[in-house]
């Protein structure tokens, strides 16, 4: 949103406005200054776009995960009041917001249907640190809620969430187990052991070259094409440079030829 360089938002609006100097007290450490400013986004807000970015706000200044979750509720239910393009680039992030949430409240299953909405909109978030922020997050609640089996009971998340049983209904319908989705979205596992293991190293000795290039194409890996063609160049640029040792040289040889990347 507003912060986040989208690009998207009027900052001439009352609201954007009001959001704006609630950033900068929280970048001053004045949580409560920056928390009452959102407030009166919220109050003053004249329709749900606006109202939806006020929402955003307010759910980084809450003081439990179940108000997060409520006020992240709120302004995903706001944009898709709005529904048309001013709010598209929105949804990678707000799907975001609730997973996190989610994950908070101890419901990961729940978490990771979320975590893969963000991911089918990540191309709706501008391009630059914005979007890197949003395929790190996305990327980051998708491993950590990997494996995860319909066994769960998501406990508590009908009066956390009224359309938490639909929600949970539409994913089990479309990929067989509630929360469970698609092992498209991760990095072929022994591929991934071998990555983690070359950045553990570079990170040892703080080879900022080899993390430099590759950390952003891994971090942000989702297991689209592009990914898979981001990644491996990375990786080959740092190869074709021939600055590792030469184990690490041919360990890296063997991801960059691994079938997984091709």
């Amino acid at each position: 949103m507003a912060d986040e360089g989208s690009g998207t938002v009027d900052p001439e609006l009352p609201v954007v406005r009001l959001c704006v100097e609630g950033m900068q007290a929280e970048a001053e450490g004045r949580a409560e200054v920056a928390r009452g400013l959102f407030q009166r986004a919220w109050d003053i807000a004249a329709d749900d776009y606006e109202a939806c970015i006020a929402a955003h706000y307010l759910a980084r200044h809450q003081n439990s995960p179940e108000e997060t979750l409520r006020w992240n509720q709120e302004c995903l239910d706001r944009a898709d009041r709005v529904g048309d393009e001013r709010v598209r680039g929105f949804y990678p992030s707000l799907y975001v917001n609730m997973g996190q949430a989610y994950r908070k409240l101890g419901q990961p299953a729940l978490a990771r249907t979320y975590f893969v909405r963000a991911a089918e909109r990540v191309t709706d978030a501008p391009d630059g640190q914005y979007g890197d922020w949003n395929r790190f997050a996305i990327a980051e609640g998708l491993r950590e809620t990997e494996g995860l089996r319909g066994t769960e009971r998501l406990r508590g998340a009908e009066g956390l969430h009224g359309t938490a049983s639909a929600v949970a209904g539409e994913v089990s319908e479309e990929e067989g187990t509630a929360g469970v989705a698609p092992s498209r979205w991760a990095l072929d596992e022994a591929v991934d052991v071998r990555v983690r293991e070359l950045l553990s190293r570079w990170c040892a000795r703080a080879d900022l070259k080899a993390l430099g290039l590759t950390l952003p194409a891994y971090l942000g890996y989702l297991g689209t094409d592009e990914d898979r063609m981001r990644l491996r160049t990375a990786l080959h640029s740092v190869h074709a440079a021939r600055w590792l040792p030469e184990d690490e040289q041919t360990a890296l040889g063997a991801v960059i030829g691994a079938a997984a990347l091709r």
